[in-house]
């Protein structure tokens, strides 16, 4: 397969025509499984992914002057891009780039979750009964400020 051009996206092969993983990135086969499970249990195919290189900047020399080392790869259904040019591997970058956009995937559907879990408990802590202190506490607050109003008003006139 000829390597595209800079900014070309790319798809690759889960699987190999032996039925075994293909080596994609360099890592430790544990990780790529553990990527794969996460992808899968997420709903996040790989078909779904729009990959594309382009030049990073930053440390790494001529490298990362002259090879598309930095990753941005967009998930199409949710509109999500990560870009990442953390190391000076664009194999290594694609793996993480794949990473952070299950944290944020994750991150943001649990911030969904955790926005409506937040609103019930506050109509519920809204709802509740005070406590027989809380409504004394509030009835002697209440009973504060109306006497200081009572001060500022105008002096009655007999």
């Amino acid at each position: 397969m000829a390597a595209p051009k800079s900014g070309a996206a790319r798809r690759w092969a889960a699987d190999r025509a032996d039925g075994k993983p293909a080596r994609v990135f360099p890592v430790s086969p544990e990780k790529q499984h553990a990527l794969a499970a996460r992808m899968q249990a997420l709903g996040v195919r790989e078909d779904e992914l729009e990959e594309h290189f382009v030049r990073s900047g930053g440390k790494g020399g001529q490298n990362v002057n002259k090879v598309s080392t930095c990753v941005v790869l967009r998930h199409r259904p949710t509109g999500v891009i990560v870009k990442c040019q953390r190391e000076r591997s664009q194999a290594l970058n694609r793996f993480l780039a794949r990473r952070d956009l299950l944290d944020k995937l994750e991150a943001r559907r649990r911030g969904v979750a955790e926005a409506a879990l937040a609103e019930r408990a506050r109509i519920r802590r809204q709802k509740r009964r005070r406590s027989r202190r809380a409504k004394e506490k509030l009835l002697a607050a209440k009973r504060a400020q109306s006497e200081k109003k009572a001060l500022r008003r105008a002096p009655e006139v007999e």
